[in-house]
Protein backbone atom coordinates (compact mmCIF):
# COMPACT_ATOMS: atom_id res chain seq x y z
CA UNK A 1 0.00 0.00 0.00
CA UNK A 2 1.33 3.43 -0.97
CA UNK A 3 2.49 5.79 1.77
CA UNK A 4 1.46 8.78 -0.37
CA UNK A 5 -2.05 10.16 0.01
CA UNK A 6 -3.18 11.90 -3.17
CA UNK A 7 -4.92 15.22 -2.70
CA UNK A 8 -7.82 15.67 -5.11
CA UNK A 9 -8.99 19.27 -4.90
CA UNK A 10 -12.56 20.02 -5.94
CA UNK A 11 -12.75 23.67 -4.85
CA UNK A 12 -13.50 24.71 -8.43
CA UNK A 13 -16.30 22.16 -8.84
CA UNK A 14 -17.92 21.08 -5.58
CA UNK A 15 -16.68 24.17 -3.74
CA UNK A 16 -18.31 26.43 -6.32
CA UNK A 17 -21.65 24.83 -5.46
CA UNK A 18 -21.68 26.82 -2.22
CA UNK A 19 -24.72 29.12 -2.50
CA UNK A 20 -23.66 32.24 -4.39
CA UNK A 21 -20.02 31.22 -4.79
CA UNK A 22 -19.93 31.25 -8.59
CA UNK A 23 -16.57 32.17 -10.12
CA UNK A 24 -15.70 33.46 -13.56
CA UNK A 25 -12.98 31.98 -15.74
CA UNK A 26 -10.28 34.47 -14.67
CA UNK A 27 -10.97 33.77 -11.00
CA UNK A 28 -10.90 30.01 -11.53
CA UNK A 29 -7.60 30.27 -13.41
CA UNK A 30 -6.07 32.27 -10.55
CA UNK A 31 -7.12 29.62 -8.02
CA UNK A 32 -5.99 26.75 -10.26
CA UNK A 33 -2.55 28.36 -10.62
CA UNK A 34 -2.21 28.56 -6.84
CA UNK A 35 -3.44 24.97 -6.42
CA UNK A 36 -0.68 23.88 -8.78
CA UNK A 37 1.90 25.71 -6.65
CA UNK A 38 0.35 24.18 -3.54
CA UNK A 39 1.12 20.75 -4.97
CA UNK A 40 -2.28 19.10 -5.25
CA UNK A 41 -2.26 15.92 -7.32
CA UNK A 42 -5.60 16.47 -9.04
CA UNK A 43 -7.61 19.61 -9.77
CA UNK A 44 -11.26 18.90 -10.48
CA UNK A 45 -11.75 21.97 -12.64
CA UNK A 46 -15.50 21.71 -13.08
CA UNK A 47 -18.52 19.98 -14.56
CA UNK A 48 -18.18 20.80 -18.29
CA UNK A 49 -21.72 19.68 -19.19
CA UNK A 50 -23.25 22.01 -16.60
CA UNK A 51 -22.86 25.25 -18.57
CA UNK A 52 -20.89 26.98 -21.31
CA UNK A 53 -19.08 29.01 -18.66
CA UNK A 54 -17.99 25.89 -16.81
CA UNK A 55 -16.83 24.28 -20.05
CA UNK A 56 -14.77 27.35 -20.92
CA UNK A 57 -13.18 27.53 -17.48
CA UNK A 58 -12.24 23.83 -17.45
CA UNK A 59 -10.79 24.15 -20.94
CA UNK A 60 -8.66 27.17 -20.04
CA UNK A 61 -7.37 25.50 -16.88
CA UNK A 62 -6.50 22.36 -18.85
CA UNK A 63 -4.44 24.47 -21.24
CA UNK A 64 -2.52 26.31 -18.54
CA UNK A 65 -1.85 23.78 -15.75
CA UNK A 66 0.91 21.25 -16.43
CA UNK A 67 1.93 19.82 -13.04
CA UNK A 68 -1.43 18.41 -11.91
CA UNK A 69 -3.99 16.05 -13.36
CA UNK A 70 -7.02 18.01 -14.56
CA UNK A 71 -10.34 16.27 -13.97
CA UNK A 72 -13.68 16.96 -15.57
CA UNK A 73 -16.76 15.60 -13.83
CA UNK A 74 -19.44 13.86 -15.89
CA UNK A 75 -22.40 11.55 -15.47
CA UNK A 76 -22.31 8.11 -17.09
CA UNK A 77 -23.94 9.30 -20.32
CA UNK A 78 -21.85 9.38 -23.51
CA UNK A 79 -22.77 13.02 -24.13
CA UNK A 80 -21.50 14.04 -20.69
CA UNK A 81 -18.27 12.10 -21.16
CA UNK A 82 -17.71 13.62 -24.60
CA UNK A 83 -18.26 17.10 -23.17
CA UNK A 84 -15.82 16.48 -20.33
CA UNK A 85 -13.21 15.10 -22.72
CA UNK A 86 -13.57 18.05 -25.09
CA UNK A 87 -12.77 20.36 -22.16
CA UNK A 88 -9.76 18.47 -20.75
CA UNK A 89 -8.32 16.79 -23.88
CA UNK A 90 -5.45 19.26 -24.20
CA UNK A 91 -4.40 18.88 -20.54
CA UNK A 92 -0.95 17.47 -19.87
CA UNK A 93 -2.59 14.83 -17.64
CA UNK A 94 -6.36 14.60 -18.29
CA UNK A 95 -8.66 12.66 -15.94
CA UNK A 96 -12.28 11.78 -16.69
CA UNK A 97 -14.34 11.53 -13.50
CA UNK A 98 -17.66 9.78 -14.10
CA UNK A 99 -20.29 8.91 -11.50
CA UNK A 100 -23.64 7.27 -10.87
CA UNK A 101 -25.69 6.76 -7.71
CA UNK A 102 -25.57 3.34 -6.02
CA UNK A 103 -27.82 3.68 -2.95
CA UNK A 104 -31.26 2.08 -3.12
CA UNK A 105 -33.01 5.38 -2.39
CA UNK A 106 -31.17 7.19 -5.21
CA UNK A 107 -31.59 4.36 -7.70
CA UNK A 108 -35.33 4.13 -7.02
CA UNK A 109 -36.36 7.77 -6.73
CA UNK A 110 -33.75 9.64 -8.78
CA UNK A 111 -32.46 7.27 -11.44
CA UNK A 112 -35.45 4.94 -11.77
CA UNK A 113 -32.92 2.16 -12.41
CA UNK A 114 -32.31 -1.25 -10.89
CA UNK A 115 -28.95 -2.62 -9.79
CA UNK A 116 -28.19 -4.41 -13.04
CA UNK A 117 -28.85 -1.24 -15.02
CA UNK A 118 -26.51 0.73 -12.78
CA UNK A 119 -23.73 -1.83 -13.18
CA UNK A 120 -24.25 -1.87 -16.94
CA UNK A 121 -24.14 1.95 -17.10
CA UNK A 122 -20.95 1.93 -15.03
CA UNK A 123 -19.20 -0.56 -17.32
CA UNK A 124 -20.25 1.28 -20.48
CA UNK A 125 -19.18 4.68 -19.16
CA UNK A 126 -15.79 3.60 -17.83
CA UNK A 127 -15.05 1.48 -20.91
CA UNK A 128 -15.82 4.42 -23.18
CA UNK A 129 -13.86 6.89 -21.02
CA UNK A 130 -10.81 4.61 -21.20
CA UNK A 131 -10.82 4.93 -25.00
CA UNK A 132 -10.17 8.65 -24.45
CA UNK A 133 -7.68 8.70 -21.55
CA UNK A 134 -5.74 6.27 -19.39
CA UNK A 135 -6.77 8.11 -16.21
CA UNK A 136 -10.40 7.39 -15.30
CA UNK A 137 -12.08 7.81 -11.94
CA UNK A 138 -15.46 6.29 -11.07
CA UNK A 139 -17.59 7.48 -8.16
CA UNK A 140 -20.51 5.72 -6.49
CA UNK A 141 -22.75 8.61 -5.48
CA UNK A 142 -24.25 8.18 -2.00
CA UNK A 143 -21.82 5.33 -1.46
CA UNK A 144 -21.95 5.54 2.34
CA UNK A 145 -25.67 4.65 2.26
CA UNK A 146 -25.31 1.93 -0.37
CA UNK A 147 -25.56 -1.80 0.22
CA UNK A 148 -21.98 -2.93 0.95
CA UNK A 149 -21.94 -5.95 -1.30
CA UNK A 150 -23.54 -4.09 -4.19
CA UNK A 151 -21.03 -1.27 -3.73
CA UNK A 152 -18.21 -3.77 -4.05
CA UNK A 153 -19.83 -5.25 -7.19
CA UNK A 154 -20.03 -1.81 -8.80
CA UNK A 155 -16.44 -0.99 -7.90
CA UNK A 156 -15.27 -4.35 -9.24
CA UNK A 157 -17.13 -3.70 -12.50
CA UNK A 158 -15.62 -0.21 -12.77
CA UNK A 159 -12.06 -1.43 -12.16
CA UNK A 160 -12.47 -4.33 -14.58
CA UNK A 161 -13.66 -1.81 -17.20
CA UNK A 162 -10.51 0.28 -16.67
CA UNK A 163 -11.07 2.69 -13.78
CA UNK A 164 -7.78 3.65 -12.14
CA UNK A 165 -9.49 5.26 -9.13
CA UNK A 166 -12.77 4.37 -7.46
CA UNK A 167 -14.32 6.93 -5.14
CA UNK A 168 -16.50 6.26 -2.10
CA UNK A 169 -18.48 9.45 -1.35
CA UNK A 170 -20.34 10.26 1.83
CA UNK A 171 -22.61 12.43 -0.31
CA UNK A 172 -25.02 13.59 2.36
CA UNK A 173 -22.58 13.71 5.30
CA UNK A 174 -24.30 10.79 7.02
CA UNK A 175 -21.34 8.63 8.05
CA UNK A 176 -19.68 8.34 11.47
CA UNK A 177 -15.86 7.89 11.53
CA UNK A 178 -15.76 4.36 12.98
CA UNK A 179 -18.57 3.25 10.66
CA UNK A 180 -16.91 4.84 7.62
CA UNK A 181 -13.55 3.24 8.41
CA UNK A 182 -15.24 -0.17 8.63
CA UNK A 183 -16.91 0.44 5.26
CA UNK A 184 -13.54 1.31 3.69
CA UNK A 185 -11.99 -1.86 5.11
CA UNK A 186 -14.91 -3.91 3.81
CA UNK A 187 -14.59 -2.44 0.33
CA UNK A 188 -10.83 -2.97 0.32
CA UNK A 189 -11.29 -6.61 1.31
CA UNK A 190 -14.29 -7.58 -0.81
CA UNK A 191 -13.62 -5.77 -4.10
CA UNK A 192 -11.73 -8.44 -6.00
CA UNK A 193 -9.66 -6.09 -8.21
CA UNK A 194 -9.03 -3.39 -5.61
CA UNK A 195 -5.27 -3.87 -5.92
CA UNK A 196 -5.49 -2.41 -9.45
CA UNK A 197 -6.98 0.93 -8.41
CA UNK A 198 -6.71 3.68 -5.80
CA UNK A 199 -9.56 3.97 -3.32
CA UNK A 200 -10.67 7.58 -2.83
CA UNK A 201 -13.09 9.17 -0.36
CA UNK A 202 -15.22 12.28 -0.73
CA UNK A 203 -16.92 13.43 2.47
CA UNK A 204 -19.46 16.14 3.21
CA UNK A 205 -19.71 17.99 6.50
CA UNK A 206 -23.41 17.89 7.37
CA UNK A 207 -22.66 16.45 10.83
CA UNK A 208 -19.34 18.26 11.17
CA UNK A 209 -17.44 15.00 10.58
CA UNK A 210 -16.04 15.37 7.06
CA UNK A 211 -12.40 15.67 8.12
CA UNK A 212 -12.77 12.98 10.81
CA UNK A 213 -14.35 10.59 8.31
CA UNK A 214 -11.66 11.28 5.73
CA UNK A 215 -8.86 10.66 8.22
CA UNK A 216 -10.55 7.48 9.44
CA UNK A 217 -10.79 6.31 5.83
CA UNK A 218 -7.12 7.05 5.20
CA UNK A 219 -6.14 5.08 8.30
CA UNK A 220 -8.29 2.21 6.95
CA UNK A 221 -6.59 2.18 3.55
CA UNK A 222 -7.95 4.96 1.33
CA UNK A 223 -5.16 6.73 -0.56
CA UNK A 224 -6.93 9.69 -2.15
CA UNK A 225 -8.75 12.44 -0.27
CA UNK A 226 -11.19 14.68 -2.12
CA UNK A 227 -11.17 18.09 -0.47
CA UNK A 228 -11.80 21.81 -0.88
CA UNK A 229 -9.90 24.86 0.31
CA UNK A 230 -11.49 26.18 3.54
CA UNK A 231 -13.93 23.26 3.37
CA UNK A 232 -16.33 25.21 1.13
CA UNK A 233 -19.11 23.42 -0.72
CA UNK A 234 -22.86 22.99 -0.86
CA UNK A 235 -24.86 22.75 2.36
CA UNK A 236 -22.34 22.42 5.24
CA UNK A 237 -19.37 22.05 2.89
CA UNK A 238 -16.74 19.44 2.08
CA UNK A 239 -13.68 18.00 3.76
CA UNK A 240 -11.23 20.82 4.44
CA UNK A 241 -7.96 20.45 2.53
CA UNK A 242 -5.89 22.25 5.15
CA UNK A 243 -7.25 20.14 8.00
CA UNK A 244 -6.47 16.81 6.32
CA UNK A 245 -3.01 17.88 5.16
CA UNK A 246 -1.95 19.30 8.52
CA UNK A 247 -3.40 16.37 10.48
CA UNK A 248 -1.25 13.99 8.42
CA UNK A 249 1.75 16.28 8.77
CA UNK A 250 1.33 16.89 12.51
CA UNK A 251 0.59 13.30 13.56
CA UNK A 252 3.05 11.11 11.60
CA UNK A 253 3.13 8.65 14.49
CA UNK A 254 -0.53 7.88 13.82
CA UNK A 255 -0.55 8.48 10.05
CA UNK A 256 2.65 7.06 8.50
CA UNK A 257 1.73 8.70 5.19
CA UNK A 258 2.62 11.94 3.45
CA UNK A 259 1.18 14.19 0.76
CA UNK A 260 2.79 16.20 -2.02
CA UNK A 261 1.44 19.45 -0.57
CA UNK A 262 3.75 22.40 0.16
CA UNK A 263 2.08 23.39 3.43
CA UNK A 264 3.62 26.88 3.38
CA UNK A 265 1.22 27.70 0.54
CA UNK A 266 -1.89 26.81 2.58
CA UNK A 267 -2.63 30.18 4.17
CA UNK A 268 -2.18 32.23 0.96
CA UNK A 269 -4.58 30.05 -1.02
CA UNK A 270 -7.06 30.05 1.85
CA UNK A 271 -7.10 33.85 1.69
CA UNK A 272 -7.36 33.84 -2.10
CA UNK A 273 -10.36 31.50 -2.16
CA UNK A 274 -12.08 33.50 0.57
CA UNK A 275 -11.57 36.75 -1.28
CA UNK A 276 -12.69 35.44 -4.66
CA UNK A 277 -15.79 33.59 -3.44
CA UNK A 278 -16.75 36.14 -0.80
CA UNK A 279 -17.10 33.33 1.76
CA UNK A 280 -15.44 34.59 4.93
CA UNK A 281 -13.35 32.13 6.94
CA UNK A 282 -14.73 31.96 10.47
CA UNK A 283 -12.20 33.27 13.03
CA UNK A 284 -12.01 29.98 14.95
CA UNK A 285 -11.65 27.85 11.80
CA UNK A 286 -8.96 25.19 12.29
CA UNK A 287 -5.57 25.90 10.66
CA UNK A 288 -6.46 29.07 8.69
CA UNK A 289 -8.87 31.00 10.94
CA UNK A 290 -7.77 34.39 12.28
CA UNK A 291 -7.69 32.99 15.82
CA UNK A 292 -5.98 29.69 14.96
CA UNK A 293 -2.65 30.93 16.35
CA UNK A 294 -3.97 33.60 18.74
CA UNK A 295 -3.54 33.26 22.50
CA UNK A 296 -5.35 35.53 24.92
CA UNK A 297 -5.46 33.63 28.20
CA UNK A 298 -2.64 34.74 30.50
CA UNK A 299 -1.50 31.21 31.33
CA UNK A 300 -1.35 30.41 27.63
CA UNK A 301 0.66 33.53 26.87
CA UNK A 302 3.11 32.74 29.65
CA UNK A 303 3.60 29.22 28.33
CA UNK A 304 4.02 30.49 24.77
CA UNK A 305 6.76 32.88 25.79
CA UNK A 306 8.65 30.06 27.47
CA UNK A 307 8.10 27.49 24.74
CA UNK A 308 5.64 27.88 21.81
CA UNK A 309 5.01 24.13 21.78
CA UNK A 310 3.23 24.39 25.13
CA UNK A 311 0.10 25.59 23.35
CA UNK A 312 0.88 25.32 19.64
CA UNK A 313 1.03 21.91 18.00
CA UNK A 314 2.00 23.55 14.69
CA UNK A 315 4.23 26.48 13.89
CA UNK A 316 2.50 29.31 12.00
CA UNK A 317 5.30 29.28 9.42
CA UNK A 318 4.35 25.75 8.34
CA UNK A 319 1.15 27.03 6.75
CA UNK A 320 2.67 30.21 5.32
CA UNK A 321 2.14 32.61 8.21
CA UNK A 322 5.34 34.51 8.92
CA UNK A 323 6.00 36.95 11.73
CA UNK A 324 8.82 38.55 9.74
CA UNK A 325 6.74 40.65 7.41
CA UNK A 326 8.18 43.26 5.07
CA UNK A 327 6.51 46.58 5.82
CA UNK A 328 5.33 48.37 2.69
CA UNK A 329 4.39 52.03 2.56
CA UNK A 330 4.21 54.98 0.21
CA UNK A 331 8.01 55.05 -0.23
CA UNK A 332 8.24 51.39 -1.26
CA UNK A 333 9.23 50.79 -4.86
CA UNK A 334 8.02 48.53 -7.64
CA UNK A 335 10.74 45.93 -6.98
CA UNK A 336 9.85 45.61 -3.28
CA UNK A 337 6.19 45.22 -4.15
CA UNK A 338 6.90 42.59 -6.81
CA UNK A 339 9.18 40.65 -4.46
CA UNK A 340 6.64 40.67 -1.65
CA UNK A 341 3.75 39.66 -3.91
CA UNK A 342 5.83 36.76 -5.21
CA UNK A 343 6.41 35.58 -1.63
CA UNK A 344 2.65 35.70 -1.18
CA UNK A 345 2.19 33.46 -4.23
CA UNK A 346 1.39 36.08 -6.88
CA UNK A 347 3.76 35.85 -9.83
CA UNK A 348 2.57 38.86 -11.84
CA UNK A 349 3.44 39.93 -15.36
CA UNK A 350 4.90 43.40 -15.92
CA UNK A 351 1.53 44.74 -17.06
CA UNK A 352 -0.23 43.25 -14.05
CA UNK A 353 2.42 44.63 -11.71
CA UNK A 354 2.08 48.11 -13.19
CA UNK A 355 -1.68 48.03 -12.59
CA UNK A 356 -1.33 46.84 -9.00
CA UNK A 357 1.54 49.26 -8.31
CA UNK A 358 -0.64 52.23 -9.24
CA UNK A 359 -3.42 51.03 -6.93
CA UNK A 360 -0.84 50.29 -4.23
CA UNK A 361 0.47 53.87 -4.34
CA UNK A 362 -3.07 55.25 -4.10
CA UNK A 363 -3.74 53.10 -1.04
CA UNK A 364 -0.38 53.92 0.55
CA UNK A 365 -1.32 57.60 0.43
CA UNK A 366 -4.36 56.79 2.56
CA UNK A 367 -2.81 54.51 5.19
CA UNK A 368 0.61 54.35 6.80
CA UNK A 369 1.36 50.67 6.27
CA UNK A 370 0.00 48.39 3.55
CA UNK A 371 -0.41 44.86 4.92
CA UNK A 372 -0.72 41.48 3.21
CA UNK A 373 -4.50 41.54 3.48
CA UNK A 374 -4.53 44.91 1.68
CA UNK A 375 -2.33 43.56 -1.11
CA UNK A 376 -4.56 40.52 -1.55
CA UNK A 377 -7.54 42.83 -1.95
CA UNK A 378 -5.68 44.91 -4.53
CA UNK A 379 -4.76 41.84 -6.58
CA UNK A 380 -8.28 40.47 -6.37
CA UNK A 381 -10.00 43.69 -7.40
CA UNK A 382 -7.32 44.76 -9.85
CA UNK A 383 -6.83 41.56 -11.82
CA UNK A 384 -9.97 39.46 -11.53
CA UNK A 385 -12.71 41.89 -12.51
CA UNK A 386 -11.61 43.04 -15.94
CA UNK A 387 -14.71 41.84 -17.82
CA UNK A 388 -17.41 43.20 -15.51
CA UNK A 389 -20.58 44.55 -17.11
CA UNK A 390 -21.15 47.10 -14.35
CA UNK A 391 -18.25 49.28 -13.15
CA UNK A 392 -18.23 52.05 -10.54
CA UNK A 393 -16.61 55.30 -11.68
CA UNK A 394 -17.72 57.80 -9.05
CA UNK A 395 -19.65 57.88 -5.79
CA UNK A 396 -20.68 60.86 -3.69
CA UNK A 397 -22.95 60.65 -0.65
CA UNK A 398 -24.43 63.21 1.68
CA UNK A 399 -25.87 62.18 5.02
CA UNK A 400 -26.30 63.40 8.57
CA UNK A 401 -28.75 64.04 11.40
CA UNK A 402 -30.39 67.00 9.68
CA UNK A 403 -30.28 66.02 5.99
CA UNK A 404 -31.92 63.33 3.91
CA UNK A 405 -29.30 60.76 2.78
CA UNK A 406 -28.60 61.08 -0.94
CA UNK A 407 -26.11 59.33 -3.21
CA UNK A 408 -24.78 60.39 -6.60
CA UNK A 409 -23.38 57.53 -8.66
CA UNK A 410 -21.56 57.41 -11.98
CA UNK A 411 -21.03 54.02 -13.61
CA UNK A 412 -20.18 52.40 -16.90
CA UNK A 413 -22.46 49.66 -18.18
CA UNK A 414 -20.82 47.64 -20.94
CA UNK A 415 -18.45 50.56 -21.34
CA UNK A 416 -21.22 53.17 -21.64
CA UNK A 417 -21.16 55.96 -18.99
CA UNK A 418 -24.33 56.63 -17.02
CA UNK A 419 -25.06 58.52 -13.81
CA UNK A 420 -27.90 59.23 -11.42
CA UNK A 421 -28.91 60.07 -7.85
CA UNK A 422 -31.24 58.55 -5.27
CA UNK A 423 -32.44 59.13 -1.71
CA UNK A 424 -32.43 56.39 0.91
CA UNK A 425 -32.76 55.60 4.62
CA UNK A 426 -28.99 56.01 4.95
CA UNK A 427 -25.98 56.63 2.70
CA UNK A 428 -25.52 52.94 1.85
CA UNK A 429 -29.22 52.44 1.15
CA UNK A 430 -29.18 55.53 -1.08
CA UNK A 431 -26.12 54.24 -2.97
CA UNK A 432 -27.73 50.82 -3.48
CA UNK A 433 -30.97 52.37 -4.76
CA UNK A 434 -29.07 54.58 -7.20
CA UNK A 435 -27.04 51.61 -8.48
CA UNK A 436 -30.16 49.46 -8.81
CA UNK A 437 -31.91 52.16 -10.83
CA UNK A 438 -28.91 52.70 -13.11
CA UNK A 439 -28.42 48.99 -13.76
CA UNK A 440 -32.18 48.31 -13.98
CA UNK A 441 -31.81 45.27 -11.76
CA UNK A 442 -34.35 43.97 -9.22
CA UNK A 443 -32.19 41.89 -6.89
CA UNK A 444 -33.09 41.27 -3.26
CA UNK A 445 -30.44 41.91 -0.61
CA UNK A 446 -30.36 38.79 1.57
CA UNK A 447 -27.30 39.57 3.66
CA UNK A 448 -25.00 42.49 4.36
CA UNK A 449 -21.88 42.15 6.51
CA UNK A 450 -18.94 44.44 7.16
CA UNK A 451 -15.57 43.85 8.79
CA UNK A 452 -12.10 45.36 8.90
CA UNK A 453 -9.36 43.69 6.86
CA UNK A 454 -6.72 44.65 9.42
CA UNK A 455 -6.47 46.46 12.73
CA UNK A 456 -6.26 50.21 13.21
CA UNK A 457 -8.54 53.12 12.41
CA UNK A 458 -7.09 53.36 8.90
CA UNK A 459 -7.98 49.74 8.08
CA UNK A 460 -9.75 48.98 4.84
CA UNK A 461 -13.36 47.93 5.23
CA UNK A 462 -14.49 44.63 3.72
CA UNK A 463 -18.16 44.31 2.80
CA UNK A 464 -19.88 41.11 1.73
CA UNK A 465 -23.41 40.96 0.33
CA UNK A 466 -25.66 38.11 -0.77
CA UNK A 467 -28.10 38.95 -3.57
CA UNK A 468 -30.99 36.99 -5.06
CA UNK A 469 -32.76 37.59 -8.36
CA UNK A 470 -35.16 35.22 -10.15
CA UNK A 471 -33.99 32.26 -8.06
CA UNK A 472 -30.29 32.96 -8.65
CA UNK A 473 -28.08 33.74 -5.65
CA UNK A 474 -24.69 35.46 -5.81
CA UNK A 475 -22.17 36.78 -3.33
CA UNK A 476 -20.53 40.16 -3.79
CA UNK A 477 -17.45 41.55 -2.09
CA UNK A 478 -15.90 45.00 -1.94
CA UNK A 479 -12.91 46.50 -0.17
CA UNK A 480 -12.07 50.16 0.36
CA UNK A 481 -10.75 52.53 3.01
CA UNK A 482 -14.21 54.15 2.86
CA UNK A 483 -16.89 51.74 4.05
CA UNK A 484 -19.63 53.28 1.91
CA UNK A 485 -17.49 52.91 -1.21
CA UNK A 486 -16.70 49.33 -0.16
CA UNK A 487 -20.44 48.69 0.13
CA UNK A 488 -21.09 50.04 -3.36
CA UNK A 489 -18.25 47.90 -4.76
CA UNK A 490 -19.66 44.80 -3.05
CA UNK A 491 -23.15 45.45 -4.41
CA UNK A 492 -21.86 45.96 -7.95
CA UNK A 493 -19.67 42.86 -7.69
CA UNK A 494 -22.74 40.86 -6.66
CA UNK A 495 -24.73 42.24 -9.58
CA UNK A 496 -21.92 41.26 -11.97
CA UNK A 497 -21.93 37.74 -10.55
CA UNK A 498 -25.68 37.55 -11.07
CA UNK A 499 -25.23 38.59 -14.69
CA UNK A 500 -22.62 35.86 -15.08
CA UNK A 501 -25.05 33.29 -13.67
CA UNK A 502 -27.77 34.47 -16.05
CA UNK A 503 -25.46 33.86 -19.00
CA UNK A 504 -24.05 30.64 -17.55
CA UNK A 505 -26.88 28.83 -15.74
CA UNK A 506 -25.36 26.09 -13.60
CA UNK A 507 -27.17 22.76 -13.49
CA UNK A 508 -26.13 20.73 -10.47
CA UNK A 509 -29.09 18.48 -9.77
CA UNK A 510 -26.73 15.53 -9.35
CA UNK A 511 -23.70 15.94 -7.12
CA UNK A 512 -21.24 13.83 -5.18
Amino acid sequence: MSDIVKIFDTTLRDGEQSPGASMNTAEKLRIATQLEKLGVDVIEAGFPAASEGDFEAVSEIAKKITQCEIAGLCRTSKNDIDRAWAAIAHAARPRIHTFIATSDIHMKYKLNMDREQVIRATIEAVTYARTLTDIVEFSAEDGSRSDRDFLCQVFDAAISAGATTVNLPDTVGYAIPHEFAELVKYVMKHTSHMDKAVLSVHCHNDLGLATANTLAAIAAGARQAEVTVNGIGERAGNTSMEEVVMALKTRPNFFPMTTNIDSTKIYPISRLVSMITGIIVQPNKAIVGANAFAHEAGIHQDGMLKNPMTYEIMQPETIGLSSNKLVLGKHSGRHALKSHLKEMGYDLSDDELNLIFTKFKDLADKKKHVLDEDLEALVNEGLLRTTDIFCLQYLHVSSGTTVSPIAGVKMTINGRPIEGTAYGNGPIDAAFIAISELTRTKSELLRFSVSALTGGTDAQGEVTVRLRENGLVALGRGVDADIITASAKAYINGLNRLEYLKENPFQASEVL
